[in-house]
């Protein structure tokens, strides 16, 4: 069956072919004969009650020159297209949070949007770990510099991190001689006005920090163990971390388990948990990555799964 599916994303053109994991999809959509309709969040509009986007027709390859063309542009009600991916990457500033909610106009007109608009917008990437506290290390979330404080009297040992971060920006490791604790707190929490987490410092993080990807709640049964440069602390790619491949432990699965029936009744289809040694540590719900390294390193083909499972529900 030939669907019409819709992307909304970042512009196509600042994309790395790379790496990026939207593209393996469109790709792989493209293979099974799908049409393809890219989108930016300012294509989207709503008239008279009704979710409207300039789209424009795409096509797609596996090229690191020339990976994209872009087709005829026209305008239509967003529930004219089978499927919609929301693939648009952080940061989730108030933008991205009116796009769910035009995103969730269209959903309920009766498009299919991956993952679903209104638990990407409730699912706070670092406080959604929290609901699976059995799977956590120990941590607060606070704004409060005296309960920030306290933890880092029990623990001593600690990283300390925003709540909307992303790529590994300012998380901050405050060891036990508690080096430039108070201006760490002081400007993480905006002077006591913005909520942040604590976690207990994992050593494990030297081995690296493993992404998950799951589809419809069942983990791919490899994962990604993002390992940290010499001298840092993160093992995110984008703070310099090396991605090396690995099969899932039990632990892993296990916590896979216990995540993995919330994901599916929330429609959370996509998703990329982080997991250091035994614990988890964030749940990605926006716009997961790590296809491309997975796919090279084990030969998989995630995209087309993932596609597979929409096929099956459209």
């Amino acid at each position: 069956m030939g669907l019409k599916l819709g992307v909304v994303m970042d512009p196509i053109g600042t994309i790395n072919p790379k790496k990026d994991s939207t593209l393996a999809m469109l790709v792989a959509a493209q293979a099974r004969g799908w049409s393809l309709h890219y989108m930016t969040q300012a294509d989207l509009f709503v008239e008279d009650g009704v979710v409207h986007a300039r789209q424009t027709e795409l096509t797609v390859r596996n090229d690191l020159e020339h990976w994209f063309d872009l087709g005829a542009e026209h305008t239509a009600p967003l529930a004219e297209l089978d499927v919609i991916l929301m693939r648009k990457d952080p940061p989730f500033d108030m933008a991205y949070i009116y796009t769910t909610y035009l995103l969730e106009m269209a959903e309920r007109a009766g498009a299919r949007v991956y993952n679903r608009p209104g638990s990407i917008r409730d699912c706070n990437e670092k406080l959604f770990a929290l609901q699976f506290p059995q799977c956590c290390p120990p941590h607060v979330v606070s704004s409060d510099a005296n309960v920030l404080r306290a933890f880092f009297d029990v623990h001593e040992d600690v990283i300390y991190k925003p709540l909307d971060g992303m790529g590994g920006a300012s998380i901050f490791r405050v060891t036990p001689e508690g080096r430039n604790l108070a201006v760490i707190l002081d400007t993480l929490t905006a002077g006591g006005r913005t909520p942040i987490m604590a976690q207990r410092y994992i050593p494990e993080i030297s081995a690296g920090d493993t992404r998950i990807l799951l589809i419809d709640g069942e983990p791919v049964p490899y994962g990604l163990a993002r390992v940290p440069a010499a001298g840092e602390t993160r093992g995110n790619l984008a703070a310099g971390g090396t991605g090396v491949g690995r099969e899932l432990t039990d632990r892993d699965r296990w916590i896979c388990g216990e995540v993995g029936p919330t994901l599916r009744e929330k429609g959370l289809a996509f998703v990329g948990i982080d997991v250091i040694g035994d614990y988890l540590t964030e749940i990605n719900v926006t716009c997961p990555t790590c296809i491309r390294e997975l796919d090279q390193a084990f030969e998989l083909d995630i995209a087309g799964d993932f596609m597979e499972h929409i096929a099956n529900r459209a």
